[in-house]
């Protein structure tokens, strides 16, 4: 119990660093621009085939659910919509983007530290948090939101392929039911993403910091780092998801 207290109070050291250094210290642009293009442009085409994916196995068991019941295909576009904007979209995205960005991220800051190089900052005047931590935290902010756009697209038009071909629901229609959502709809799914990235973000950095033990450390950071984030995600969505309800965010 000790240990994780003092873990914790470390990690908020960390975030508080991290934060305060975004408003008052020189940001690494370049460095920063770099991070996006690893975090989104890496990540952009699994996330698009995840969420068609996604998009395209929740028609058909909707779909397939319906005619059961019903006898037709109904809600297709409203169900599937409504599913991905809320939840699918924005929890499956921080998953991946978690297990591909997260644990590299991770891993390339656990090597820096096995390796020396951020006592070599301390040394060369160099304030570590401002270097490493800064840019990844704004590259996450960045990068995140616009890939949960994306895979809600992608999923969308997936659903919409195999609705139209497979259960032959009319594509006007469904269009129709897709346009009912409103600005808050996908302003809930884009508030989680930001909540989301930060969670991943410090979780990845903080667990590359307190790397220890050469090459083996590395890589059990890796791991804590991907199943930390993914619990918290998992958690964090649950009672993010009754605040902004509560709010009438949906």
């Amino acid at each position: 119990m000790k240990k994780f207290f003092i873990n914790f109070g470390n990690a908020v050291m960390v975030f508080y660093k991290t934060i305060t250094s975004i408003f008052t210290k020189r940001i690494e642009w370049d460095t920063t621009l770099e991070q996006i293009v690893k975090i989104g442009n890496e990540s952009l085409p699994l996330v698009i085939l995840c969420g068609a994916f996604t998009g395209m196995v929740f028609a058909l068991q909707v779909g397939e659910t319906s005619i059961s019941i019903f006898n037709e295909p109904i809600y297709i576009g409203l169900s599937l919509a409504y599913s991905l904007v809320l939840e699918l979209g924005p929890v499956l995205t921080s998953l991946v983007v978690t297990g591909r960005a997260g644990a590299a991220m991770t891993a390339e800051i656990g090597t820096m530290k096995v390796t020396e190089q951020i006592d070599a900052l301390y040394t060369l005047g160099s304030e570590p948090i401002s270097y490493i931590f800064v840019p990844r935290f704004i590259a996450f902010f960045v990068s995140l939101p616009i890939l949960v756009l994306f895979a809600d697209c992608s999923g969308i038009l997936g659903g919409l392929v195999v609705a139209k071909l497979k259960l032959g629901y009319p594509i006007s229609k469904y269009w129709e039911e897709i346009r009912t959502l409103g600005i808050s709809t996908f302003s809930h799914g884009i508030l989680k993403s930001f909540v989301f990235a930060l969670l991943i973000v410090w979780i990845a950095c903080y667990n590359g910091i307190e790397t220890k033990g050469g090459a083996e450390g590395v890589g059990k950071a890796t791991t804590k780092s991907v199943v930390v984030s993914m619990v918290f995600i998992l958690v964090t969505d649950y009672f993010l998801t009754s605040l902004l309800l509560s709010f009438g965010i949906v």
